[in-house]
């Protein structure tokens, strides 16, 4: 079975480059510090500084290995050669809400860099999904479990602006 690509922005890659160096280069010296220092205090089998340096070691070899494989696997979106007739990766969306008369803005990312808090949604969610695609002036509706949204595009725009 081949690995889902990992679509990513340049941002996003740089973003995931950078904790995996950081991870990599401090994060392990750090942890393997730790344990050499709790090591040093005696039993280990009472030492609660031991258990959790090696907790820690486990959680950043954890991560270190879920950022190759999300790297390993990545799709990069050029943001400055996307097409802003249609909504799609890369992109910076103004939408309105015909159900709460609201306007939002959302940038349009693969489903690892997508963070609702940021104003990043994935094109993989219910309205990203919905809005790929979509035209400057077009209505899209979104099922969701709360029920159906309609959304008209009020304008496209680089993500690099």
């Amino acid at each position: 079975m081949e690995e889902k690509k990992n679509i990513l922005t340049y941002e996003g890659l740089k973003k995931y480059e950078e904790e995996l160096e950081e991870l990599k280069v401090v994060k392990r010296q750090e942890v393997a510090q730790k344990i050499k220092e709790a090591r040093a205090q005696g039993d280990l089998s009472e030492n609660a500084e031991y258990d959790a340096a090696k907790d820690e070691q486990r959680d950043i070899e954890a991560r270190i290995e879920e950022l190759e494989k999300i790297l390993k696997n990545a799709e990069v979106v050029v943001e400055d050669e996307v097409d802003l007739d249609t909504i799609n990766i890369g992109c910076k969306v103004r939408i309105k809400d015909l159900t709460e008369n609201e306007e939002l803005q959302y940038k349009i990312v693969g489903s690892s860099e997508a963070n609702s808090l940021q104003g990043k949604i994935s094109n993989e969610s219910p309205v990203g999904k919905a809005l790929i695609g979509a035209k400057k002036g077009q209505t899209v509706s979104v099922e969701t479990q709360a029920g159906v949204f309609k959304y008209k595009v009020l304008g496209i725009e680089r993500s690099t602006k």
